[in-house]
Formats: structure tokens, C-alpha cells, sequence
């Protein structure tokens, strides 16, 4: 049952989405909304993936533990959909133009570099990929930290435009508290 409402309610911005759109309500520039939205969202699931660890050690709530599989699929579908959005409504799949944005503007090659190593870490997060993988596995899933790093450098370059560093700060705050005790761990294990 708790994978259910976990399922649904990852899924609470889609159907946001939807919602917004049947109402009219996707602002004055849906494409802009849904790409942001899009990125913002899978910013939040990456974040409440590295919650699940230190949420089970220290306070024994295992529910995020548990179903942080599921969490990092879904920071990867968001992911995907910020990608097929800017691919999409500012490019209009245009291999020749998507190149070019990569190449010549900064935040996008760095939110490229960023889901371009979440998309092993979707790849192998199966059971079997587990077995494969044997150690190398955990290894490879230790790109969750540079990928959320560049997805927080990607939003503040997006961010630097308007001078707006306000929610790229909390996010940077919520990253570095979430990360601090795996910091300490390590430095404790040389």
C-alpha cells in the first residue's frame, strides 16, 4: 500500500501538470512553466533520494529507503522530461540547433553533463544490473553526487539571467546538510 501512495505521489506534479493544463492555468508560457517545472521537480526527487539514507540512520524512518529505487526513477523521469522540453520547445528537435545550444551555452552543456550521469544510475537500477555489477555497482551509484552538483550549478547558471539565487541556495543548503554526514563518515574511515 505504501508503494502505491509513494507511486502517486511522485506523480503529483505530472498530474499538476495535467490539471493546470485542462483549467488553462500553465501561466503565460506553458512551454517555459513545463521545462522549469520539469527541472525544479527533478531537483526535488534527487534531493529526497539523498534524504532517504540519512532519514533511516538517524531518525529510523525507512519508508524513503525503501523505495528510494523508485524516488531515483522518477528524479530521472522528470529529468527526462526537462530534456524532451527544451529539446522540444526551444529546439524543435533540431539535432543541428540542440548541438549548438550545448556547445555555446554553459548552462545547458552542464544540465547535459548532469543527465548524462543519471542515466547509468537509471540504467543499472534494476536487481540484475545489482548482481552484474557486484561492488562496481555502489561505485557507479556514487554519481549521484556529482549529477545533483551539476543539476544545483545548471539551476544557478539558469538562475544567474535573472539574478534570482534564492532557491538555488536552499537547494545548495538542503544538499550540503543532506551530504554532510556521509562527508564526516568518510574522513572518520582514512
Amino acid at each position: 500500500m505504501i508503494s502505491v501512495l509513494m507511486f502517486f505521489a511522485c506523480l503529483y506534479p505530472f498530474f499538476l501538470w495535467v490539471g493546470l493544463g485542462l483549467t488553462g492555468g500553465l501561466t503565460a508560457n506553458p512551454p517555459e512553466y513545463l521545462i522549469r517545472s520539469s527541472g525544479e521537480w527533478a531537483l526535488v526527487a534527487l534531493c529526497v533520494v539523498l534524504l532517504a539514507t540519512p532519514l533511516s540512520r538517524y531518525a529510523r524512518i525507512s519508508v524513503l529507503l525503501k523505495h528510494r529505487r523508485m524516488l531515483g526513477l522518477f528524479a530521472y523521469f522528470y529529468s527526462i522530461l526537462h530534456l524532451l522540453g527544451w529539446a522540444f520547445w526551444e529546439q524543435g528537435f533540431g539535432l543541428e540547433a540542440m548541438w549548438l545550444d550545448v556547445v555555446t551555452r554553459w548552462f545547458i552543456t552542464v544540465g547535459v553533463v548532469a543527465f548524462v550521469l543519471l542515466t547509468p544510475l537509471a540504467l543499472t537500477s534494476t536487481y540484475g544490473w545489482m548482481r552484474r555489477l557486484g561492488r562496481n555497482w555502489k561505485r557507479l551509484h556514487y554519481g549521484i553526487y556529482p549529477a545533483i552538483a551539476l543539476s544545483i550549478w545548471h539551476f544557478w547558471l539558469v538562475r544567474a539571467g535573472k539574478n534570482d539565487f534564492f532557491e538555488v541556495w536552499i537547494y545548495l543548503a538542503v544538499v550540503f546538510l543532506l551530504c554532510l554526514p556521509r562527508i564526516i563518515q568518510l574522513r572518520h574511515h582514512k
